[in-house]
């Protein structure tokens, strides 16, 4: 009689009939359904793999272990390698499917507009002409992040995630100033605080963690970031061009920091402890693969997915913000040049990497966050033209975009293949080199050399 080894320690005995007889069996109760079939298989000597049933005929899903199928000792399985009717499923396989559904989407919603919201509030507040007006945004604010972070109710975790926004809307509304050299500042200290609000709403409970973890790293780092600027006498457009850059290597990095797997779920640790005695004995028993419950694939799936869709909100709110910031601020001729060109590659690099992402809602944001880089360097440029100019280019994207629509569906999945993504690949590298190359112009670094060297011929 074989065992299955896993990491459960309470034993199971169990009776599964089959088409050739009764087989006792002990087995783990962390054991899944598969390793018990698997060994019944063995010991039948059967082609197939059967697929195991209650003894009412609701079918066991082969991932799920027998603890949570409800499984005890002296239970009967029944192996059969016929089609199991989807009437004998049981309630605990609707319950799993209800568990696996998408999450509702209204809330979500909900919490997003309530967040641009409060920061359109705080925005037309620290504009308003009359200070009352301000004082009355700046307690409603106040007063709804300290209701948003507290843990009381059903969709708390939503409103944890919206309250960072509405307490750096009042952090602007506070210290707004209309200069441009002391932007930067505020928008890192509206930072800070949304930083410090996700804090009390991740010490107060564990809803929305994920996210909260996004809020207190972009905020904090915002905060260093634009500050160090500050006391450090560099211009605005250098703030914002750092701003935009980090945004387009964050969409790169952040997937391979945000998805952790535990070293369990991959690495058999007791088959890498061999000793030179035990690598010369042969064991007796035979040793069975180690089971990862499906629960904890679910866990460590669902943290990747929601900490990759709060990092990708973060990217898509930072470069949106910071390129029309940066397109004002470049005034000079070397500079603007600079600027256009760091915002025109940083949305094609970012549009490259949302390519990348197997998550919907990620992909979805970054392409979002690429979009608006162009729609933002179009109106800049669109400025420029004269009427019949701008006639013309309406007309030539039309015609364009027809084009690329036949092109498309012409070559269909073609897209899709091995050789377009090796190609796009290597025009996001180059993307991302020409963004961090633009950052020395639209800063002004590359005009304060020229105009260095320009004075040392004048001087010679």
């Amino acid at each position: 009689m074989d065992d299955v080894t896993t990491n459960a320690t309470a034993d199971l005995a169990l009776s599964v009939h089959g088409p050739v007889g009764v087989l006792d069996l002990v087995v783990p109760s962390g054991a899944a359904a598969f390793d018990v079939a698997e060994v019944y298989a063995r010991q039948a000597g059967l082609a197939t793999v059967p697929a195991l049933c209650t003894r009412v005929g609701a079918m066991l899903p082969p991932d799920l272990s027998l603890a949570r199928a409800g499984v005890r000792a002296g239970d009967v399985l029944i192996a059969t390698t016929e089609v199991v009717p989807a009437a004998g499923r049981g309630r605990r396989d609707v319950a799993a499917d209800a568990t696996a559904r998408p999450t509702d989407a209204a809330p979500i919603t909900i919490a997003v507009v309530a967040a641009a919201c409060a920061v359109a509030a705080g925005w037309l507040a620290a504009t308003a002409a009359t200070d009352r007006l301000r004082l009355v945004t700046v307690v409603v604010l106040v007063a709804a992040s300290v209701l948003g972070v507290l843990p009381v109710g059903r969709y708390a975790g939503y409103r944890a995630v919206a309250a960072p926004a509405f307490a750096g809307a009042a952090a602007l509304a506070i210290a707004w100033d209309p200069h441009d050299e002391r932007l930067p500042m505020i928008v890192g200290l509206c930072g800070l605080v949304a930083a410090l609000a996700a804090a009390t709403a991740r010490s107060l409970g564990r809803e929305a963690d994920e996210a909260l973890q996004v809020w207190i790293v972009a905020g904090s780092l915002l905060f260093g970031l634009t500050w160090m600027c500050t006391l450090a006498g560099a211009p605005p457009r250098l703030t914002w061009s750092l701003l935009l850059m980090l945004a387009v290597l964050a969409a790169r990095i952040v997937p391979g920091l945000v998805v952790d797997v535990p070293d369990q779920y991959l690495i058999d640790l007791e088959r890498l402890a061999v000793t030179a005695w035990s690598a010369r004995e042969r064991p007796g028993g035979k040793r069975g693969r180690a089971v990862v419950p499906r629960s904890a694939v679910s866990a460590v799936a669902g943290h990747g997915t929601r900490m990759l869709t709060a990092a990708a909100a973060a990217v898509a709110v930072v470069a949106v913000v910071s390129a029309p910031l940066l397109l004002g601020t470049a005034t000079l001729r070397v500079d603007r040049i600079g600027a256009r060109c760091l915002v025109g590659f940083a949305g094609a690099a970012l549009l490259l990497a949302a390519r990348s992402y197997r998550h919907r809602s990620a992909g979805a944001l970054l392409r979002a966050a690429g979009l608006g880089c162009w729609l933002v360097l179009l109106v800049v440029l669109l400025q420029l033209m004269g009427g019949s100019a701008v006639r013309a280019l309406a007309i030539g994207s039309v015609v364009l975009g027809l084009a690329l629509v036949i092109v498309a569906v012409a070559t269909g999945r073609g897209w899709r293949s091995a050789w377009w993504s090796r190609r796009a690949e290597v025009a996001e590298g180059l993307c991302g080199a020409l963004v961090v190359a633009s950052v020395v112009v639209s800063s002004g670094g590359f005009r304060e050399v020229w105009e260095m060297a320009s004075l040392w011929e004048l001087g010679s």
